[in-house]
């Protein structure tokens, strides 16, 4: 190449690297400037300390023990900074608390026993577990039962706040006269009493705190102190409930027993009861289908409605006596599609034909009940 030509090819690069790194400090310069004007905008994260002391039902919790500590600290750090749970605690807190105190202080029990709920369930009566643990309390099957919850077609008392409460106090109570010992009563309500008697048995271990159980039983009554700590101080922690934004207490009620002599719509009932289907449900969620069905069920209110209640379902319930249809199977229909054109469910369509399972043939007749206006 000409040597005047590589000069002016070495002047060309040259001055292209100069423009080059001007335009680099120039974005480099906008990009220091728009951190300078974020770091205004965003704030540090706060940090919060766990408290150094704490008790639990009346006992000290060793917390000046390092893995004690640690085991708290992490639930304490998973619940102070779950913002959006917080606030929804302290918005249910309003409804249900007040209640459950009154009736922690009528029978003589610790008031930190109302903080095992909402870590149970979030204070959501709907709530299931994927174990089969069901309503406020969290009861599965077998304990509810144990404890005067009915569970039968179409009830489920497990749901029912009120009678879930009070069949959760007797079951703690039981268990404190067990263990003598409201922390390991509590271990208990979450992995069993056999379990912890057991480990208890085994490892030579005389409290909680030092006992080798099932991961979240582990973790549970940690959860527990850390929900006690942020609801019962939720300012220390940057929590500010404004008046009025709870939400709203539970309605002043009353409970009325009817007798059915059929399974009547629930709908019907609901209207009877002076309200509506959705908030029937909400405040008898035990009826977890579309129907009350025939027995005896106490039924809850709003106060001052219950003589008419009664007076009213008993001079119609008979309007509601099931009729019998008898339906011819077509070929290419299924039980399942039968039921649900009968608007019944496919386990009694079973029942009343004794069918162990789902196979019909075509000119097969079935027995199906129905209810009136249902």
């Amino acid at each position: 190449m000409h040597s005047r030509h590589k000069a002016w090819l070495v002047l060309a690069v040259i001055t292209g690297l100069g423009l080059l790194a001007l335009v680099l400090q120039g974005e480099r310069g906008e990009a220091g400037e728009s951190e300078t004007q974020l770091s205004g905008v965003f704030s540090t994260v706060p940090y919060h300390a766990p408290p150094r002391e704490m008790t639990l039902c009346g006992a000290r919790v060793p917390l000046d023990d390092p893995q004690v500590r640690e085991r708290f600290d992490r639930e304490f750090t998973i619940v102070v900074y779950g913002h959006a749970q917080v606030y929804l605690w302290l918005k249910r807190a309003e409804r249900y608390f007040p209640w459950i105190e009154d009736q922690l202080q009528k029978e003589g029990l610790p008031q930190d026993l109302k903080f095992l709920a909402v870590a149970e369930s979030d204070l959501l009566h709907r709530a299931v577990s994927p174990a089969g643990a069901v309503g406020p309390w969290q009861f599965i099957s077998g304990t509810g039962a144990r404890y005067g919850l009915e569970q039968s077609r179409g009830v489920d008392q497990r749901y029912d706040f009120y009678k879930a409460t009070g069949s959760a106090f007797s079951y703690l109570r039981d268990l404190y006269a067990m263990f003598d010992d409201w922390v390991l009563a509590m271990a208990a309500y979450n992995c069993g009493e056999n379990r912890v008697r057991a480990e208890l048995a085994r490892q030579k271990a005389g409290d909680y705190y030092s006992l080798r159980l099932p991961l979240e039983t582990e973790r549970y009554i940690f959860r527990i102190l850390a929900i006690k700590e942020v609801l019962t101080h939720p300012e220390k922690y940057g929590y500010s409930l404004p008046p009025g934004a709870g939400y709203t207490p539970l309605p002043q009620s009353e409970t009325a027993v009817i007798s059915l002599p059929h399974d009547m719509p629930l709908q019907v009932v609901a209207e009877v009861a002076g309200m509506n289907y959705r908030q029937f449900k909400g405040m008898n969620p035990s009826f977890i289908s579309t129907v009350v069905p025939e027995g005896t069920h106490e039924v809850r209110l709003h106060r001052g409605r219950g003589k008419s209640f009664v007076e009213t379902i008993d001079s119609i319930k008979e309007d509601f006596k099931p009729f019998k249809i008898e339906h011819l199977v077509a070929s290419g229909e299924t039980l399942s599609g039968i039921a649900a054109r009968y608007g019944v469910r496919l386990r009694d369509v079973r029942s009343w034909n004794n069918l162990q399972g789902d196979r019909i043939v075509a000119g097969q007749t079935l027995v199906i009940h129905k209810i009136p206006h249902s």
